[in-house]
């Protein structure tokens, strides 16, 4: 399994339907559903992936939501989106900066002082720009909860509650990885504190701003901030997860698959714990292109990437901008954020003119390929992204 920078973190048989509304087979349909079935063999209990087009949508799921009652994934399934959760955040955020209200080169020390400090930590020499583009150097909380690579441990804790401010004391456990502003690291702690940022300048939580600013005008009507309830709302497939037996070995083995649904989140906070489902995805990123969200200027700020050199060996030549990757393909690239947490995995995709979106959910955040199936070398899920996103007709 490649442990994706998120999270720092079976199947037996193949289900396909017809999804009302778009009948009949197409050369992308039948791409989209060659993809999902490869999936499987890389250790996907269930997927469901839905292609937005100005003609129309394409949905096609494969496997199985839950691996027991061998049924499929509701075509309507909602699922924790991990760490898409961040675009979500960092497009609050830049609505503040259009507002006057935040500047990205504002310190993290002006909003939050004292919070960012110990072990060569230090908030008056981190911006928020810094925050939502990952190069403040900051260490990553995740680190510092070791039950989440351990199923005794997960057992025990998967239901505990934990505030913003105590995830960032956690990582201030920890010295920086580099001077704030010269390389680039993913690291959850970053949108754990954007969050606080914006509690702070609003006096609302940072869901309150979301809900408010995203969710509501956007007619999310599938989409949640779930605070400490551990439910998913509404139809969903069963959550996933395999542990290591020593997640520090370079081949570990695996156990056998964890229901993992209900979980409290709050650990992942501001920096992924929102649930959503493929088809308000799908809306909040081609609304996000399409210039609805935020106006040019910070639309533009949002765009701005650097290198994510982590992120090569995954996902080669992608770049990060604040909250938002950017990722080329063989028709000109596109926008994403992809999401990891125990028993979910999501990834997207949006034309930069946002007339073409993916989102695709599978049903475990531990992939490991069944018995001689070679390990893939970089992401597995890209290909049905990139091919829905590239292919012709709808």
């Amino acid at each position: 399994m490649k442990r994706t920078l998120a999270t720092l973190m079976i199947v037996t048989a193949v289900q396909t339907a017809v999804f009302a509304g778009t009948a009949g087979a197409t050369p992308v349909r039948d791409t989209m559903q060659h993809d999902a079935d490869v999936l499987l063999s890389h250790g996907a209990p269930g997927v469901l992936a839905e292609l937005q087009t100005p003609d129309g949508s394409t949905k096609v799921r494969s496997g199985f939501g839950d691996t027991e009652a061998r049924t499929p994934v509701p075509w309507d399934a909602n699922f924790r989106i991990g760490s898409f959760t961040k675009t979500y955040v960092s497009a609050t955020l830049l609505q503040l900066v259009g507002e006057g209200r935040i500047s990205l080169e504002d310190p993290v020390e002006k909003w939050l002082p004292g919070v960012v400090s110990g072990n060569g930590n230090d908030g008056s020499r981190i911006t928020v720009r810094q925050l939502l583009q990952h190069t403040s150097g900051l260490p990553e909380f995740v680190l510092q909860l070791p039950w989440m690579f351990d199923e005794e441990g997960f057992q025990q804790h998967r239901d505990d509650t934990f505030a913003a401010e105590h995830l960032v004391s956690l990582a201030m456990q920890q010295p920086p990885k580099f001077e704030p502003g010269t390389s680039w690291s993913y690291s959850n702690t970053n949108f754990v504190l954007a969050g606080m940022i914006i509690q702070r300048v609003t006096g609302n939580e940072w869901q309150t701003e979301v809900q408010d600013r995203i969710i509501e005008p956007l007619g999310l009507h599938d989409t949640y901030t779930p605070r400490a309830s551990k439910h998913i709302p509404g139809p969903h497939a069963t959550g996933y997860q395999r542990f290591p037996d020593d997640m520090n070995s370079p081949n570990p083995t695996f156990g056998a698959p964890l229901d993992v649904t209900e979980i409290n989140p709050t650990w992942a906070g501001a920096a992924g714990d929102i649930i959503s489902s493929t088809a308000d995805g799908n809306r909040f990123l081609r609304a996000l292109i399409d210039g609805e969200v935020l106006r040019p200027a910070e639309l533009a700020e949002m765009q701005r990437t650097v290198p994510a050199t982590e992120m090569e060996a995954n996902w080669p030549g992608m770049r990060y901008g604040l909250g938002l990757m950017w990722a080329p393909n063989d028709c000109g690239g596109y926008w994403s954020h992809g999401g990891d947490i125990p028993g979910y995995k999501t990834r997207n995709g949006v034309s930069p003119d946002g007339e073409r979106s993916v989102v695709v959910s599978i049903n475990t955040d531990s992939l490991v390929s069944e018995p001689g199936v070679p390990a893939p070398t970089t992401d597995p899920v890209s290909e049905i992204v990139e091919n829905a996103l590239c292919g012709d007709g709808r």
